[in-house]
């Protein structure tokens, strides 16, 4: 049997995180994932420390930021890629008083480094916006596929990782750690994202899931090199491609694309873009999100080995470098997950 210190279920942005934590201090482990499409890859990858609906900072984003930037840098040396581009985000004013309050926004200190206080003009005639632009900066784009992928193919490399889904019935809990078929490790990491409800050993009230959908077009009119915030995001993706989204839907969990989510998605989109446009695709992927608006990370009682590291929702690629440390650091140096991030925190239903 080949020990371990760990195994890793799960290689969305969460497990991927948690890994390349695990790697880099010389730890032990094996990832099991089945390769198939989540959430991580269906999203726009738009990295946003900021609410633009509100115009306020994401929670806790002036920690997250620093460590998620220097995270990507890392993982594009690491890889022989490029996996974050910065790119700014042009959100459009619906009227006045959003500029008003675009204004008052930028002044705090949270905000200030990101808000610019300038306005943009609309200068596209593809894109209707009389009230112009307030202009996000420090905000990037994830190339996904190219982490999802690049990150996979290094652990297979590596021999860190095992191609096939993962069975709970041959989890064996032994003295100090866990066993699963010929693997023997002192802790195993869930991060299933959506899927935990599925997971025997995981709260399933824990997780609300939330249908996310993006619908890809093709407008050589467009001529946007930015991202663009209106009622949707406008994403490009290169060669006059466009990822467009998403929605948020609580009601339904089926992963396939749905056709009143496209109808939805595009009703929107030409209510500020004007231009012709063909469908090229739809994607779409269940959200790990929480009552709270806040992750789930650690274990159900103090001695159990089984961890878990979910509940990311939309904003997992700012969140999971940060969080991958906080894990790390609790289980490795007994330093305390904070209260608003610890799974333990949930009450669970008997």
């Amino acid at each position: 049997m080949k020990k371990l210190d760990y195994i890793v279920v799960g290689l969305g942005i969460a497990g991927i995180s948690i890994c390349a934590q695990l790697e880099k201090r010389g730890k032990s482990f094996i990832a099991i994932d089945n390769g198939q499409e989540r959430s991580t890859a269906a999203s726009g990858g738009v990295f946003n420390p900021t609410v633009l609906k509100r115009f306020t900072a994401a929670w806790n984003a002036s920690d997250f930021y620093p460590v998620a930037r220097q995270f990507y840098s890392s993982m594009s040396e690491q890889l022989g890629q490029n996996i974050f581009q910065e790119l700014p985000i042009l959100r459009i004013f619906a009227n006045v008083e959003e500029q008003n309050n675009w204004t008052v926004a930028s002044d705090k200190k949270q905000l200030q480094a990101y808000l610019s206080t300038d306005f943009v003009k609309n200068g596209n005639p593809s894109i209707e916006a009389p009230n112009g632009f307030g202009k996000l900066m420090g905000t990037g784009k994830i190339n996904t596929e190219g982490l999802l992928l690049g990150y996979r193919n290094h652990l297979k490399e590596m021999g860190f990782l095992m191609i096939e889904d993962f069975e709970f019935n041959q989890i064996n809990l032994v003295d100090g750690g866990v066993s699963y078929k010929n693997l023997s490790a002192g802790r195993i990491i869930f991060c299933e994202g959506a899927k935990a409800v599925e997971n025997p050993y995981f709260p399933s009230t824990a997780i609300i899931g939330n249908k996310g959908e993006y619908v890809i077009i093709k407008a050589p009119e467009l001529n946007l090199e930015c991202f663009l915030k209106g009622s949707m995001y406008v994403i490009p993706i290169g060669n006059d491609v466009y990822k467009v989204g998403a929605t948020y839907s609580r009601d339904d969990f089926d992963n396939k694309p749905s056709t009143n989510a496209k109808d939805e998605i595009l009703s929107k989109m030409e209510s500020f873009i004007n231009c012709t446009y063909e469908v090229v695709g739809q994607v779409s992927g269940i959200r790990p999100t929480t009552k709270d608006h806040r992750p789930l990370l650690g274990n159900l009682t103090e001695a159990s080995e089984i961890i878990f590291f979910n509940g990311l929702g939309s904003r997992g690629f700012l969140m999971a470098p940060l969080l991958s440390e906080m894990l790390y650091s609790y289980l490795e140096e007994d330093i305390p997950l904070p209260k608003e991030v610890n799974i333990r925190r949930i009450k669970i239903k008997a």
